[in-house]
C-alpha cells in the first residue's frame, strides 16, 4: 500500500481536480487518482456558459448556488492568472435568453419578475429591443437578458486548476479506480491497480462514479451524452452567448461552440448525424447565418446525471470519511467551483451542510 494521504480525489475532471485544489490549499496533503483518459469527460462536452440566472427556473433548488459558482469563477479567475499563467477565459457581458414564440416569452418574463423579487439583475427586452441590441439574431417573441452571467474556456480551466494544484503540493497518480477500501465504519483508502491510503475520500468521478463498489448505498449517478460542434463565427459579428428552448451558440475564438443533446447512450461518445441534425436546426433559429457556416469539428462528452438532476454533494452518514461531488449534469462547469470550495469547507467545519440539504447524498436509497 502507497504512503497514506489526508485525502484522496477520486476523478480528474473539472469537480475533481477544483476539489483537490482547495483542499491542498487549505493545507492537507492530497493525492488525485485519474483515469487516464479524457474520451468522454463532460468538460470537453461543455461550452463554458455560466447561466446561473438565464438558466434557472423558479423555485429552482440550484439557483442561489450557481450564482455563488459563476461569482466564485470571477475570484478565482485574476488569482489563477497570476499563479499559473494561464487565462481561463472568463467573460462576464451577460448571456441571452431568445423566446421562441409567446408561451415562451410569457414563461421567461415570469422567470424575470421572480429573479428581480430575489434582489437579482435581470432584464427583459421586447422583439424590437432585441432586434436592435441582435440584429443577426432569428426571429423572437422577446429575449431575458442576465448581464451577470457570464461564460469560460472549460479547457483551460481544468490545465490552470490542476497546474494550480500541482503547485500546492497535490500528488497525482493515473490509475482507474475501482473501488472504496474500508476499515470498520471509516474509510481507509481506495483500490485501483494498486492500493491508495487516506482518512478521507472524495468521489468526483463523473459519470463514471457509479461503477466504483464498496459504497455504503448505490450511487445514483448515470451518463448522458451531450453532442456538440464548432462552426466558423461570421465576420464582422460581435462576440456573444445566446440561448434558445434547445440549443446555444457561445461565440468564442472565431468559433460558434453550439449544442447540445442530451441522450441517454451509456458510455458511447459517438457522434451521430441525428444529433448533429437536432444541434443545427436549433442554431440555425437562434443565429440563421450560422446555417450557411462551416463545420469546424464534432465532439460529445458523458454528463454525470442524477434521478432528480441535482448533483449529489456532502459527507455519507454511513461511512465516516467517505465524501461525494458528483452528479453535476449540465452544471458541472458552473458548479465545479464552488463544489471544491463547499468540500474544502465541510471537511475543516466551516460550512454548515444544511445550505446543501437538497445535494445531501442519503436522499437516494435511504433504508
Amino acid at each position: 500500500m502507497t504512503e497514506p494521504f489526508e485525502v484522496i480525489v477520486v476523478g480528474g475532471g473539472l469537480v475533481g481536480v477544483a476539489c483537490a485544489r482547495e483542499l491542498a490549499e487549505a493545507g492537507r496533503r492530497v493525492l488525485l487518482v485519474e483515469r487516464g483518459s479524457d474520451e468522454g469527460d463532460a468538460w470537453r462536452a461543455a461550452a463554458g456558459m455560466l447561466s446561473a440566472q438565464v438558466g434557472a427556473v423558479q423555485d429552482d433548488p440550484l439557483f442561489e448556488l450557481g450564482i455563488a459558482g459563476r461569482e466564485r469563477y470571477a475570484e478565482l479567475a485574476p488569482v489563477l492568472l497570476e499563479r499559473t499563467g494561464i487565462d481561463i477565459g472568463f467573460w462576464q457581458e451577460g448571456i441571452t435568453r431568445l423566446a421562441a414564440d409567446d408561451t415562451d416569452a410569457g414563461h421567461l418574463r415570469s422567470q424575470v419578475a421572480w429573479q428581480r423579487q430575489q434582489g437579482h439583475v435581470c432584464d427583459w427586452f421586447d422583439a424590437a429591443e432585441v432586434k436592435r441590441r441582435l440584429p443577426w439574431v432569428g426571429p423572437t417573441s422577446g429575449a431575458l437578458f442576465a448581464t451577470r452571467d457570464a461564460a469560460l474556456h472549460p479547457v483551460r480551466l481544468r490545465e490552470a486548476l490542476l497546474k494550480d494544484a500541482l503547485q500546492l503540493g497535490v500528488a497525482v497518480v493515473t490509475d482507474r479506480a475501482v473501488s472504496i477500501t474500508r476499515r470498520g465504519n471509516r474509510v481507509s483508502g481506495v483500490q485501483g491497480r494498486e492500493a491508495y491510503a487516506a482518512a478521507s475520500v472524495v468521489i468526483a468521478a463523473g459519470a463514471w462514479s457509479g461503477g466504483l463498489t464498496g459504497l455504503p448505498r448505490p450511487l445514483s449517478v448515470e451518463p448522458v451524452r451531450g453532442q456538440m460542434a464548432a462552426l466558423a463565427w461570421p465576420a464582422g459579428l460581435p462576440r456573444a452567448v445566446v440561448m434558445g428552448r434547445n440549443a446555444y451558440v457561445v461565440a468564442r475564438d472565431g468559433e460558434a461552440i453550439t449544442g447540445s443533446t442530451m441522450e441517454p447512450a451509456g458510455f458511447s461518445t459517438e457522434v451521430t448525424a441525428a444529433g448533429l441534425a437536432e444541434i443545427f436546426t436549433g442554431v440555425s433559429a437562434l443565429v440563421p447565418s450560422l446555417a450557411r457556416g462551416e463545420v469546424l469539428r464534432t465532439w460529445a462528452g458523458l454528463r454525470p446525471v442524477t434521478p432528480d438532476g441535482l448533483p449529489i454533494v456532502g459527507p455519507e452518514p454511513r461511512l465516516e470519511g467517505l465524501w461525494y461531488a458528483t452528479g453535476h449534469g449540465r452544471n458541472g462547469v458552473l458548479l465545479a467551483g464552488i463544489t471544491g470550495l463547499i468540500i474544502a469547507q465541510l471537511m475543516n467545519g466551516e460550512n454548515e451542510v444544511e445550505r446543501i440539504a437538497a445535494l445531501r447524498p442519503e436522499r437516494f436509497w435511504e433504508w
